[in-house]
């Protein structure tokens, strides 16, 4: 196999990211909820540690979204008709997802949370 230089395989992957993207509409459900949780954090001024865990947390979610769409493909690929198998594979990759979101989520709630809170309990007195 030829080596590729790094500027070539970093096109793959933003080509891989764009596909991702335009065709899956969970990751751009995805994408939406961090543009959200970014504007939230910034909005609530969090400090650079609780955005850095934010951002880690979408990026897990956005890779995993990745992984559970390549496998879904790969398994289309070599699986064309239906297959108790092939849909033990699909099943186990959106299960990977929704673990990582539902912990993405946990991340927001004790981040955003708290100064969520106080805020808006300050607008109530």
């Amino acid at each position: 196999m030829k080596a590729r230089s790094f500027l070539a395989s970093l096109r793959f992957a933003v080509a891989g990211l764009a596909s991702l993207v335009r065709t899956e509409r969970n990751a751009r459900i995805h994408v939406a909820v961090a543009v959200l949780v970014a504007v939230a954090a910034f909005l609530l001024r969090v400090s650079w540690t609780d955005a850095a865990l934010l951002a880690l947390a979408i990026g897990l979610v956005m890779a995993a979204e990745a992984f559970n769409t390549a496998i879904e493909t790969l398994t289309d690929l070599a699986s064309p008709n239906p297959h108790p198998l092939a849909r033990t594979a699909k099943d186990l990759a959106a299960a990977g997802v929704l673990l990582t979101a539902l912990s993405a989520f946990a991340v927001g709630l004790f981040v955003l949370g708290p100064p969520l809170w106080a805020r808006l309990m300050s607008g109530l007195q």
